[in-house]
């Protein structure tokens, strides 16, 4: 199963929207992987990725995933699903156009209110002057039965 669109199809938003982790890729300008495990909300056109207060080694725009968008604004999402019955694995692969959006833009309240809804933990933190990745899809992939 594989819609090869931008759009999600009904199964496959849902399947998005009861997953509670994902992990995000990006590589750099000279194209050397990196991957990371991330909460996102999901919006009908943007998934967004709160780079929250968790402790971190570096500040959020020294952030490698942050570097590797601004230096090539793509990535890829893959939001999965393992089960010891292999009957209920699936993932979606999001390839997408990823952009920093500042605490300054205009997607920047939307972003904190839905990661905030989805997850409790975001609510107590203050991300408002912290940036947030949007990622807009440009293909989907997906494949399993539990879609």
């Amino acid at each position: 199963m594989s819609t090869n669109s931008a759009v999600p199809t009904e199964r496959e938003s849902a399947f998005i929207h009861r997953q509670r982790v994902a992990r995000l890729a990006t590589s750099d300008a000279a194209g050397h992987p990196a991957v990371v495990p991330v909460c996102y909300a999901w919006d009908g056109q943007h998934f967004f990725i709160a780079l929250d207060e968790k402790p971190k080694s570096v500040a959020a725009h020294k952030l490698k995933r942050v570097r590797n968008i601004e230096a090539r604004h793509e990535a890829s999402l893959l939001i999965d699903q393992y089960s010891d019955d292999w009957s209920q694995l699936a993932y979606i692969l999001i390839y997408a156009q990823a952009e920093i959006v500042a605490p300054d833009h205009s997607l920047h309240p939307h972003a904190l209110s839905l990661v905030r809804e989805r997850y409790v933990q975001y609510r107590t933190m203050e991300l408002e002057t912290l940036p947030v990745i949007a990622l807009t899809p440009t293909r989907i992939s997906s494949w399993g039965s539990a879609l």
